[in-house]
């Protein structure tokens, strides 16, 4: 009996410890929803309310409707795809070859690879501008798609090799046995086999590509090729007070990461327990 209680004492403070923490992180976003739906003379009322006295869907329809948010809203979604496709096919490859493959100086040439997340991304805007200019890809969604790729392939090709890594050498030996080459083994083996860690890098990789705003803002100068995170900063500066309008332009933004997550929730579940992510 008392071992019993001991455990039901556990999981009560478990379930309650971690109920406090969703609300705590729910709240903001709660909020968020709130103040969108409220008219811009309720915004501020104190005490603030958690459901709006008045409901309206006024500022998303102007928010939607002014600065061109659907041009950003759709660069940023190019942005985001391309970015994300290109990183798992080429972190994929990479991974499949530090893992599984024999050449020279192959754990150099990894730990080489790895020193790209040892460097924080804002000390390399001045060189990433240089060579941006130089080839002639700044204010453009290209010059974006390279730059995120680059930045995020050294800690995608990380996560996947410890993927493909537990992968039983025993399948590939028996493909191998059966006639099958590397190519075949990759894209039938190791491929399906991976869907956990493919699922985060794909959700990584798009929430780095889909929110960054540094680079962005610095490479795009041109009005019609900026993507949202700029949109948003330069709408809360235009519309300072029209904080009903500012939520409303930033729940719009969350759509698309929701999405992705829950597509891939199931995966990335899988993927975090089985990685060295976990703590």
């Amino acid at each position: 009996m008392g071992m019993k209680r001991s455990r039901f004492l556990s999981k009560t403070i478990t379930y309650i410890l971690l109920l406090a923490g969703a609300i705590i992180v729910f709240i903001p976003f709660w909020y968020m929803i709130v103040t969108s739906l409220k008219p811009q003379s309720y915004i501020f009322e104190i005490p603030p309310r958690l459901w709006p006295r008045e409901v309206t869907l006024q500022n998303y329809v102007v928010a939607l409707s002014k600065d061109r948010f659907g041009l950003y809203f759709l660069n940023s979604l190019v942005v985001a795809i391309t970015t994300t496709a290109v990183t798992v096919f080429i972190s994929s490859l990479l991974a499949y070859a530090f893992a599984r493959l024999r050449f020279p100086f192959k754990e150099a040439l990894f730990y080489l690879l790895l020193l790209g997340m040892m460097i924080p991304p804002v000390m390399l805007i001045i060189p990433q501008f240089i060579v941006a200019k130089q080839l002639g890809l700044l204010d453009s969604l290209q010059g974006l798609v390279l730059v995120y790729i680059t930045m995020n392939l050294a800690m995608q090709t990380f996560l996947l090799r410890g993927f493909f890594e537990d992968i039983p050498q025993e399948l590939e030996d028996a493909a191998l046995i059966d006639g099958a080459g590397r190519w075949t083994i990759f894209w039938r083996v190791i491929i399906p086999l991976s869907r956990p860690g493919l699922a985060v890098v794909t959700i990584f990789t798009f929430l780095y590509s889909w929110d960054e705003f540094p680079w962005a803002h610095v490479a795009i100068k041109e009005t019609t090729r900026r993507t949202l995170p700029i949109a948003i900063a330069l709408f809360q500066s235009q519309h300072l007070t029209e904080w009903g309008q500012v939520f409303a332009a930033s729940i719009v933004a969350l759509i698309p990461v929701v999405l992705v997550f829950v597509i891939f929730q199931r995966y990335f579940i899988q993927g975090i327990s089985t990685s060295g992510l976990k703590g």
